[in-house]
Formats: C-alpha cells, sequence, structure tokens
C-alpha cells in the first residue's frame, strides 16, 4: 500500500504523466437538457432504455453485452445501432463535471469506455487524434478506425498518418461522432476481444506510447469479466505498479483482480478527485506535447 494522495494523482493528470481510464460513473452527473433524465450510461440503465423502460430478464439483465446481443437477434444489428446514436448522438447532454476538468486538463492520452461523445467534446477546440473499436468489419485485418481531428471537423487517416504531438483519444467501444461506430453486442466483443487479445485492435503507435505509462481508473467497477479483460488488455505493457482505481465501497473481487495486475485501490469516487484537485491551475498548454507518441 502506497501514500499516494488524490491531490498527487489530480496533479499527474494534468501535467500528462498519468492516463485516465474512464468508465460509466463518470457520467452519473449527467442529465438531458429539458427533461432532466439521466443519461444511460452503466450496464443497467441502458439496457432499460433500449427495451423501452422495461427491465429484461435475469439472464440478459446481467450485462448490457448479452441484452444486446438479444435485441440484435430480434431485430437486426442496426437497432442497437441506431439505439446508441439517438442517446448519445442526437440528445442534448449536460456536462459531466469530470469531462469539464478534463477539458481545461487536456491530458495527451485518455481512454474511454463509455459510448458518448462528451470527451471529444473537451477536445473539441484543438487537435487530436480519435481512435475507435469496430467488430465484425471486413476489408480490413485491424479492429480500430482512426481520425485526425482538425479544429473543427474528422478526417479518417491510416496509422501512417497520424501526427505524434497531438492527444489521442481512445474509445474502444466506439462513440456517434464522427459516424455511429459501436462494440455492444457480445458477438462485437467476441470479436473485438479476440483481436485486441492478437494485438490487432490497437494501433502500433499507441503500442509503443503506452509502454510503461500508470493509469487512474475513474468511474468504472471491475466486478464483470466483459471490463476486466478489455482493461488488462488496453494497459498491456504498463509500468508497475500499473496505477490506481477509485472505487467506491470496492468488492473483494475487485480488490484481487486489482491487486493482481497492479493496481491499487482507493476508497473513493471521482468527485473527491475533482475537489482535490479544483485549485491546481491548468497548463497554459493543455498538455505536455514532450510526452506524445
Amino acid at each position: 500500500m502506497t501514500t499516494t494522495t488524490l491531490s498527487e494523482l489530480a496533479a499527474r493528470v494534468r501535467a500528462g504523466t498519468l492516463v485516465p481510464y474512464l468508465g460509466p460513473g463518470v457520467l452519473a452527473d449527467v442529465t438531458e437538457r429539458g427533461t432532466g433524465a439521466a443519461m444511460p450510461a452503466d450496464s443497467d440503465s441502458l439496457i432499460l432504455a433500449m427495451n423501452g423502460g422495461k427491465p429484461m430478464s435475469a439472464r440478459l439483465m446481467y450485462e448490457f453485452p448479452r441484452a444486446a446481443m438479444d435485441m440484435e437477434l430480434k431485430k437486426g444489428r442496426g437497432f442497437v445501432t441506431r439505439f446508441l446514436a439517438e442517446t448519445y448522438g442526437a440528445r442534448r447532454w449536460t456536462r459531466a463535471s469530470l469531462h469539464d476538468w478534463l477539458a481545461g486538463c487536456r491530458p495527451p492520452y485518455v481512454i474511454d469506455t463509455n459510448r458518448d461523445a462528451q470527451l471529444q467534446e473537451s477536445f473539441s477546440a484543438m487537435p487530436h487524434t480519435l481512435i475507435r473499436g469496430i467488430a465484425r468489419s471486413g476489408g480490413t485485418d485491424y479492429r480500430y478506425r482512426i481520425h485526425h481531428y482538425d479544429g473543427g471537423r474528422y478526417r479518417e487517416v491510416s496509422q501512417e498518418e497520424v501526427d505524434s504531438g497531438l492527444p489521442i483519444l481512445f474509445k474502444p467501444m466506439g462513440s456517434p461522432l464522427p459516424d455511429p461506430l459501436f462494440i455492444a453486442s457480445d458477438a462485437d466483443y467476441v470479436d473485438y476481444l479476440t483481436e485486441l487479445m492478437g494485438g490487432f485492435a490497437i494501433p502500433a503507435f499507441v503500442k509503443r506510447y503506452r509502454k510503461d505509462r500508470q493509469y487512474l481508473l475513474l468511474g468504472l467497477r471491475l466486478n464483470r469479466d466483459t471490463e476486466r479483460m478489455v482493461l488488462s488488455d488496453v494497459v498491456y505493457g504498463a509500468a508497475r505498479p500499473t496505477g490506481w482505481a477509485l472505487i467506491p465501497g470496492p468488492t473483494d473481487k475487485e480488490r484481487r483482480f486489482c491487486a493482481r495486475i497492479g493496481i491499487e485501490v482507493l476508497d473513493a469516487d471521482a468527485e473527491e478527485l475533482l475537489r482535490a484537485g479544483a485549485d491546481m491551475p491548468a497548463s497554459p498548454a493543455g498538455y505536455d506535447a514532450s510526452v506524445g507518441c
């Protein structure tokens, strides 16, 4: 056990030496403008929203990918994509406090396992590189698409065209922008995780950049195998310790998993991190380009 404090972790995020890894909990304070409805971000709320507010069977309520697979079989893959695109792309949401903070920090590398667009909005005033996961796609050996954002619009590029000095936004589960692209159903995850383990779901420049990095997990519960498998492969090659996870009321299962991969669990949440880092000034440049790819 270290004596690392939340203020120290916040300072390292601002300095660009600690990679934020975001889960659904960072969106807990987001509501729809006009209605006040909470953004569906975690597994249960997504399932209910996808099924018209009605619970599904206990087997399907276990995890969103399982429920999405059932819907895909009944209504087609396009139904799930349209639901996610409408939820995160067409409806108007308030800003998450954590994302407003990151907009001031502008770290050089952020991993966001949510499917919304708030992280991209946080970087909308500056050029950046966007990487999103894909699944069950023909015509490519890889399970990602890369877009360059020039400060006004996105343009798809190859990994050889990436500007190594720009911040990297890695959204493995996809987003609605610049076009709807999501990893959602069990079938998507089977394909994506297989290629992730094989090394074909992360660009080469990210593999180089992530070597010996450390991570700060925010808003991510680790009781489900899906999140654990994605995390293990995305942070492959990390330093030791791998990082820290802010988990309020962590379970024994979460503690054991984190200990196994070198992550220290702190019984805290993202809101406490924001309070600890509230008085720290942002870097004028937004991020330290010297720690770029």
